[in-house]
C-alpha cells in the first residue's frame, strides 16, 4: 500500500517525515479551532499529540466542530477527537485527557507531557493565562496561542504573529494586558484575525445546553469556514516551527 504520507513526502522531502514523526505537540482546547489543528496536525504525520478539554460533544457544535456527529454527541471532545485520529494515523501516539486546566492542573499536565509545541486554543481568559505563563514556566520550545474566532465570517483574515503585535482583536487585548500585569515574558505567538468581531444575535439554545466550568458564558455567534481556517493556521505554525531550518526538498 502506498504510504499515506506519501504526498507530504513529495512536498517537504524525505527528511521531513522522521522530523515530524518525533514531534510532540499538546493541544489544549478542542473545540472547532483546536480540533481542526489536531486533524491537520495528524494528517501531517506528527508522531506525538496530547489533547485536552474537559467539555463534551453537544448538538451546538454540529455547526463547526470536526469531530461533532449525531454519533459523537455526548462523548468526551478529547477521546473522540483521539479516536478519529488514530484511524488517520495508527501509528502515532495520542493521549486524550479530560481534564480542566487551571493554574493548579497546568504544571502538573506540562510536566508530565513535557512538548515541543504547546497550542493553546481555551476560550477562556483565566484558564488561558494560567496555561500560558505556566508554558513559559517548563520552557516549552514553542508556544502559540489562538484568538478569537467567533462573530467573524471571513476566513482569509487569520494572520500568525508575535502576540505583542495582534490587534483588532478583543481577547488579544484582555490576554496581554493580563499577561504582561502577571510578568510574562516575550515571545509568544498567536493566531488572530484582523476582521473586528461582529454582533451575536441573542442565544436561541435552553440553559441545558451551556457546559462550562465557572462563569457561565452565552455562546457566540460561529462559521465553519472561519473556525476551520483558524485551526489549520495554527497547524500551519506549528509545521513551520518543526521543520526550521527546512528540510531540503527533492528537485
Amino acid at each position: 500500500m502506498t504510504s499515506p504520507f506519501a504526498r507530504l513526502e513529495l512536498l517537504l522531502g524525505p527528511a521531513a517525515l522522521p522530523r515530524l514523526a518525533r514531534a510532540r505537540v499538546l493541544i489544549a482546547g478542542l473545540g472547532a479551532v483546536g480540533a481542526a489543528a489536531a486533524e491537520s496536525l495528524a494528517r501531517s504525520a506528527v508522531g506525538h499529540l496530547v489533547l485536552v478539554d474537559f467539555d463534551e460533544i453537544r448538538a451546538a457544535n454540529l455547526n463547526r466542530h470536526p469531530f461533532a456527529f449525531h454519533s459523537t454527541l455526548g462523548e468526551k471532545k478529547a477521546a473522540a477527537a483521539a479516536r478519529f485520529l488514530r484511524d488517520i494515523n495508527p501509528d502515532a501516539d495520542i493521549t486524550p485527557l479530560a481534564l480542566f486546566l487551571d493554574a493548579r492542573t497546568a504544571p502538573q499536565l506540562l510536566a508530565e507531557h513535557p512538548c515541543d509545541v504547546l497550542i493553546d486554543a481555551i476560550d477562556a481568559l483565566n484558564p488561558k493565562t494560567d496555561l500560558l505563563l505556566t508554558a513559559q514556566q517548563a520552557q516549552v520550545p514553542f508556544i502559540l496561542t489562538c484568538l478569537g474566532a467567533a462573530r467573524r465570517i471571513d476566513p482569509t483574515r487569520f494572520v500568525a504573529a508575535d502576540l505583542a503585535a495582534s490587534h483588532t482583536c478583543p481577547l488579544a487585548r484582555l490576554l496581554r494586558k493580563r499577561l504582561a500585569k502577571r510578568g510574562a515574558a516575550p515571545g509568544i505567538r498567536c493566531i488572530f484575525s484582523t476582521e473586528p468581531p461582529g454582533a451575536s444575535a441573542e442565544p436561541v439554545m435552553p440553559a441545558a445546553d451551556f457546559y462550562v466550568r465557572g462563569r457561565l458564558r452565552p455562546p457566540l455567534g460561529s462559521l465553519h469556514c472561519v473556525t476551520a481556517a483558524a485551526g489549520l493556521a495554527a497547524a500551519r505554525e506549528t509545521l513551520r516551527f518543526l521543520l526550521e531550518p527546512p528540510c531540503p526538498t527533492p528537485n
